[in-house]
């Protein structure tokens, strides 16, 4: 039996390219390993050397999607280099950036987004590292200003990003086409702003 050359150079990075075209052709729920096989021009054996199963590859679609769309531009808005007392104001800039993003995916890349929903729903370990991370750029914005002084920075971006749920939770998704739903977020956010203010000048 003659080895397929193409396999013996095939990486994870290109097959979860090919699987995230063959979703956005099928959906997730259609899209076969096969049919990601063969868009590589290999067999399905070889994508189960890199991936147990269908749900693992998934996992492993939906984890970079995640890295590349969401969590790379949010790592941007947390290098951006503020004054002292504008802490409060990254931290609205990160959650507006967070659910732009996510209601730009949920309508422009439905088939991704879909996937991201439905996967993160079966995969607590995979959600679970997603939210660490939105919450260590929120600790990371509260510890670079000095006038905010707590003694968890991470309950705190933890606290925050509770709160917001509602405006980039893949499960609220159906809510974020609403009128007021821009409005809605700014009382939110009013509640969180004096909040923070109360919490930090209560311990100073």
């Amino acid at each position: 039996m003659t080895k397929d050359k193409t396999s013996e150079f095939l990486t994870k990075e290109q097959i979860i390219t090919a699987t995230q075209k063959t979703i956005r052709r099928f959906g997730a729920a259609k899209t076969s390993v096969t049919d990601v096989a063969k868009l590589l021009g290999v067999s399905h054996g070889t994508i189960y050397r890199h991936y147990a199963s269908k749900k693992e590859l998934l996992e492993g679609v939906t984890a970079q999607w995640l890295e590349d769309e969401i969590i790379a531009p949010l790592a941007k808005v947390v290098s951006v280099q503020t004054d002292a007392g504008e802490g409060i104001q990254q931290l609205k800039k990160y959650i507006e950036t967070l659910n732009h993003l996510k209601r730009h995916y949920a309508e422009s890349d439905t088939e991704l987004f879909d996937m991201y929903a439905k996967v993160t729903q079966e995969s607590a370990e995979l959600i679970y590292r997603h939210v660490e991370q939105l919450t260590q750029h929120l600790a990371e914005i509260i510890q670079q200003d000095q006038q905010l002084r707590f003694p968890n920075p991470n309950k705190v971006a933890a606290g925050i990003l509770h709160a917001t749920a509602r405006f980039h939770h893949p499960a609220h998704a159906y809510e974020w086409d609403r009128e007021t739903i821009d409005e809605e977020f700014e009382q939110v956010w009013l509640l969180i702003e004096q909040g923070v203010f109360h919490l930090n000048t209560g311990r100073k």
